[in-house]
């Protein structure tokens, strides 16, 4: 079945298609098994419910550290002092009162021949399968200078929490007239289009209240998603507050050096007030120890059942996942994650998987009352999820009161998919 994204079917998190593809194996698992789950964000957490939700029959546990999930997704407006940080925060009460055993502990070994996982206090949970949803760590070695005693200074803010705070925290201290330094990495990364809605929110803070700032962007890239849209927005809201500095004009950062808050590039160093460094991203560091990530950093999967192509009877979903086309964002993590959630049910059954069809919708705000989207359908083709038809992108020249609709939807998406990931 081919049905088109549209904006109402994006804020719904997920499309009609994969929602029909998805339903039959979930309504119809009656297989005894145990599930582990490491990692409770978007994906994970939206995994755990679905395959609950498959049978009472499935035992599943949801490993993860942290008792409360702070999103990244709308944490760029916590940046920009038009969130409060309490509204990023979900528990998992409600997942745990749907017979979900929710472990607040890191998972730290997994013995793959047992099918076991340890985690932080000696426990041993046995699997008969394992899904990763470990989302993303840094790539340290790529860019010399970072590590995390620089991030105290050059905060990244990637991982929302602390980080979020901390770059809010240096925002407020600078003096007007400073300038802000967003250092961007090649992809693949979490949200490409995220570090510049980031530039356009901190704008937003900066012509409001410290108006002879500027904002620096430091690009690994030629070209992002959505670019032309930014861009345009930009220079309508902004004038020439930001200014981008893209690959071939000698952006990409290739070191920093906090002591001194010197960013450096292949064409000259820059030394800003407030430098927030994106660092190059891989797989969460348990996919590494469960053998999941190959020498990219990522994990390898296929795209039918999410299965990791190097470790048996582990799957791997959201950021962490070479999902080729299908962009690394909470949309597509949830997706993946009832579609992960699909193929378990299915095996544990003994029938073959359907063939999932997942949408991925990202929403951009670039002021308050200014938004644009892009969403697309994606389906397995040979190893990775690919692009196919029926995708949607907000058109470049469109009145204010579309833009003003779309910054409304976003709400509006983020309110849906918080909900029925842990409300």
């Amino acid at each position: 079945m081919n049905v088109p994204v549209t904006r109402r079917n994006a804020v719904l998190g997920i499309s009609a298609a994969a929602a029909s593809l998805a339903t039959p194996s979930i309504l119809h698992a009656q297989s005894a098994g145990r599930i582990v789950v490491i990692g409770g964000g978007f994906g994970g957490a939206a995994c755990a419910r679905a395959l609950k939700r498959a049978g009472a029959n499935l035992q599943v546990t949801l490993i993860e550290p942290n008792e409360v999930f702070t999103s990244c997704a709308f944490s760029n407006e916590v940046i920009a002092g038009l969130r409060k940080m309490e509204t990023q925060h979900f528990g998992y009460d409600k997942l745990a009162a749907e017979g979900i055993a929710v472990v607040t502990q890191a998972a730290t070994t997994i013995d793959t021949q047992k099918r076991s996982v340890t985690t932080a206090d000696g426990t041993a949970f046995a699997y008969d399968r394992l899904v990763l949803s470990p989302g993303i760590d840094f790539h340290g070695e790529a860019l010399p200078g970072y590590d995390d005693a620089a991030s105290q200074k050059m905060p990244h803010a990637w991982k929302a929490g602390a980080q979020t705070l901390l770059l809010r925290k240096q925002l407020e201290a600078m003096a007007d007239g400073g300038t802000v330094a967003i250092a961007v990495p090649a992809n693949p990364s979490r949200c490409p289009p995220a570090p510049y809605e980031r530039a356009s929110l901190i704008a937003h803070y900066l012509k409001a209240t410290k108006p002879r700032s500027k904002v620096l962007i430091l690009d690994a890239k030629d070209n992002f998603s959505q670019q032309r849209l930014f861009e345009k927005a930009w220079k309508e809201l902004y004038g020439d507050m930001i200014e981008r500095i893209g690959l071939s004009q000698g952006g990409r950062v290739t070191s920093v050096d906090p002591a001194t808050m010197t960013i450096v590039t292949e064409f000259g160093n820059y030394t800003p007030d407030v430098a927030n460094v994106i660092p190059p991203q891989r797989a969460g560091r348990i996919a590494e120890i469960a053998g999941a990530a190959d020498a990219t950093g990522w994990c390898p999967i296929d795209p039918v059942t999410f299965e990791s192509k190097l470790a048996k009877n582990i799957h791997v979903i959201g950021d962490a996942c070479l999902g080729g086309g299908i962009p690394k964002s909470a949309s597509a993590a949830s997706g993946q994650g009832k579609a992960c959630a699909a193929a378990i049910a299915s095996l544990l059954a003994g029938r073959a998987p359907e063939t999932p069809r997942l949408t991925g919708v990202c929403y951009s705000i670039v002021a308050p009352d200014y938004g644009f989207s892009l969403a697309g359908n994606y389906q397995p083709k040979g190893d990775i999820f690919a692009e196919v038809e029926g995708g949607a992108t907000s058109p470049v020249d469109a009145p204010r009161e579309l833009r003003a609709r779309e910054a409304a939807e976003a709400e509006r998406w983020f309110e849906t998919i918080t909900a029925e990931t842990f409300g």
